[in-house]
């Protein structure tokens, strides 16, 4: 079976921020939902999914907020034109028979992460414009990942292969990673003064977070960058916590309530 998994919020930004302006003749703003709405049916002409899930996040504070009260706090308010359409989003993802998931306390990302391993033998995938699902990756689950260029945005397909291709390590490893980079758009700490490459050198060569700090009187690691790590080593413990997608929910559904129900065409025409 093959279980697509969709990142609705991101998917939701993308295409509001991809779209140009569109609204009812009532002023409703629509172009997020109709941007979603494209984007589903071609993932669903293209994939041919058994099933689709769709995940939320929600308005609230989670378990991350507890660990570290700054997580994310940075962040401005989402645009009313957008939020608008959520609820609209999901009246119309009921009428299309696709089951959605949405749990406070949680991000949409942790359930996306636990329902890959609560049904380890379907295929998966999770179709996201945000790079932290990408640590969710295994022989049964690749992520459709949004990604702009010259032209607009495409879908690149990463599975393994692809993630050590670009990244040259293992995706599970891509958490450690960011545990020591960090990540400004969460307001993840990490260990200041590290980015994207000197975090990869050193999960390349020493493999997690636990074993570079083990390895901290390696001869490879400069004075400078040693000093930087002794520095912020609970802000880069505290930051791989924080960036782990939980995999464990208690998500009280079955295989079966993942297939796809029949459409409503009456409300899907009374909506559109």
């Amino acid at each position: 079976m093959k279980l697509m998994i969709l990142d609705s919020n991101s998917i939701l930004n993308r295409a509001f921020f991809g779209m140009p302006p569109l609204t009812t003749k009532a002023g409703v703003p629509t172009n997020a939902v109709y941007g979603f709405l494209n984007i589903l049916l071609k993932l669903m002409e293209d994939e041919k999914p058994d099933g689709i899930v769709a995940a939320f996040d929600v308005k609230a504070k989670t378990f991350r907020h507890t660990m570290y009260q700054e997580y994310k706090a940075q962040r401005k308010a989402m645009a009313s034109e957008l939020s608008s359409q959520i609820p609209i989003a999901k009246q119309l993802l009921d009428a299309l028979g696709i089951m959605r998931i949405e749990c406070p306390g949680f991000e949409g990302d942790d359930i996306i992460g636990s329902l890959t391993r609560k049904f380890p033998d379907m295929e998966h995938v999770i179709v996201t414009g945000d790079r932290d699902s990408l640590q969710l990756i295994n022989d049964r689950t690749r992520v459709l990942l949004s990604v702009s260029n010259r032209t607009g945005t495409e879908s690149v397909n990463y599975g393994p292969e692809e993630v050590l291709k670009k990244y040259g390590v293992s995706p599970a490893q891509l958490i450690d990673m960011k545990a020591i980079m960090g990540d400004s758009s969460d307001n993840v700490p990490g260990v200041s003064g590290i980015g994207e490459k000197g975090a990869l050198a050193l999960i390349a060569k020493f493999g997690s977070l636990e074993k570079v700090y083990e390895n901290l009187d390696d001869a490879t690691i400069k004075p400078a960058q040693r000093n930087k790590l002794e520095t912020d080593r609970d802000s880069a413990f505290l930051s791989k916590q924080l960036v782990t997608i939980k995999t464990d929910m208690d998500l009280e559904i079955s295989a079966e309530d993942l297939a796809q129900k029949p459409y409503d065409a009456e409300a899907l025409f009374d909506l559109l």
